[in-house]
């Protein structure tokens, strides 16, 4: 006993005198506290995790602080918001050498990726014998109103994924006709997936059986179900149009203060024993191959195409398309 409270003394000490790493994340940043620790462990360091709102609202918050940054490394950040952030200047123009991997995120370090689609609420349908729709344009319509919400574009990449797809199918001028129809009946915008998803979608309670979440929400259902399931309580609507891939990576910070611990952590989210944790922590695919994906990824329908806009339209255009929905939309 006196043994292993002085080797927890120790460690104690040996932390706290330990380089601190500061890493922002969005707010569904999750890893194994073993993992976390083990790093620690492996480079004298004490890793602080910062977590920092939906990913939209992470970049803006690095951007306000970049005369004084208040994070060394970032995770989380996407195919949606790496031009805004590398045209604010807080990225490192030069990031760590890793790998080349399929999914690869230019101006950082891919790690992870996934399909950000509407996801529905099975009972939810069975119970007022409603259809599903087939088509965006059917969510337009009176038969399915005040049934959808999602996230908003400005603050949550999640919901900026969405807006993209849409606009990468339609084109613009046509997807902001097709917003305004769907305002017009009954949308639900609120500010990020933990309030869409934890709040407003029946199958937690709210009022909205359509949900803007990702394709592998199902599984992740089925994973924390108190019961063994044989099928997913909820359900992805693959409809055309509506699937965006994000990629998310990480990056070292322009003016961070750890920059060799940066890139040890950066290195360390591509490691194998991360990349297999991150399927279940935080239901996105991981970027490395050979990587055995999770059973339960069984019940998260991976999507046969997607309509996601190349990364030059997207940093080109973003800002410009966020705030015609918010003149437009949320007015």
């Amino acid at each position: 006993m006196k043994r292993r409270m002085m080797t927890a003394l120790l460690l104690s000490l040996s932390l706290a005198q330990a380089a601190e790493l500061r890493v922002i994340t969005h707010s569904s940043f999750e890893l194994p506290k073993d993992l976390i620790a083990g790093f620690e462990r492996q480079h004298g360091a004490r890793v602080t995790i910062i977590k920092a709102g939906d990913a939209g609202e992470m970049v803006n918050k690095l951007i306000l602080t970049r005369a004084n940054p208040i994070a060394d490394v970032v995770y989380g950040i996407d195919n949606t918001l790496i031009g805004k952030a590398r045209a604010a200047g807080v990225l490192d123009p030069v990031q760590p050498a890793m790998p080349v991997v399929k999914e690869a995120l230019p101006g950082a370090v891919s790690t992870d990726y996934g399909y950000i689609t509407l996801n529905i609420d099975k009972a939810w349908f069975s119970a007022h014998k409603k259809p599903l729709p087939a088509s965006l344009e059917d969510l337009a319509r009176p038969e399915w109103k005040n049934l959808l919400v999602i996230e908003n574009p400005a603050t949550s990449s999640t919901g900026l994924g969405f807006l993209l797809s849409t606009i990468e199918y339609m084109g613009e001028d046509p997807a902001f006709a097709y917003w305004r129809r769907l305002r017009d009946n009954g949308l639900k915008v609120v500010k990020g997936w933990s309030e869409a998803y934890n709040t407003e979608f029946t199958r937690n309670g709210g009022s909205r059986p359509i949900v803007l979440s990702y394709a592998s929400s199902p599984a992740a259902e089925v994973f924390y179900s108190k019961t063994a399931l044989k099928e997913a309580p909820t359900g992805n609507l693959l409809l055309p149009g509506s699937v965006f891939r994000q990629i998310e990576g990480a990056a070292t910070l322009k003016g961070g203060r750890e920059k060799a611990l940066a890139v040890r952590f950066i290195a360390f989210l591509r490691s194998a024993p991360v990349q297999g944790a991150i399927q279940t922590s935080m239901w996105m695919y991981p970027v490395t191959e050979g990587v055995t994906i999770n059973p339960v990824f069984r019940f998260a329908e991976r999507p046969r195409s997607h309509s996601t806009p190349s990364e030059e339209r997207i940093r080109k255009n973003a800002p410009g398309w966020v705030s015609r929905f918010n003149r437009t939309i949320l007015r």
